[in-house]
């Protein structure tokens, strides 16, 4: 794990091959808990190439200098995104 919430990623190699391949990541809090939105793509085995774009926010705890993650949730896609960001813009105008 990280020492510095900057640090934390979602990359994720496996035999060489980078499975999990972030491409933009937002920190949303900082802190003793991080909470970082991230953007990303996973590798499919079958296809031999990346999927589309995925999106995850993970809560981190920083315990004994490192950052440990305590939680996530992964956005299961564009169109769900898209629903998160309409609610939300919609409970911060009311």
């Amino acid at each position: 794990m990280a020492s510095d919430v900057n640090d934390l990623t979602m990359d994720y190699e496996e035999d060489g091959i980078l499975i999990v391949k972030e491409l933009d990541k937002e920190i949303l809090s900082k802190g003793a808990w991080a909470t970082v939105m991230f953007r990303y793509q996973k590798w499919d085995k079958r296809k031999k190439e990346y999927g589309s774009d995925s999106y995850a926010i993970r809560r981190y705890q920083k315990v004994h200098g490192e950052f440990m993650q305590k939680s996530k949730f992964n956005i299961s896609s564009s169109k769900q995104a898209e629903k998160i960001v309409e609610a939300l813009q919609g409970w911060l105008k009311g």
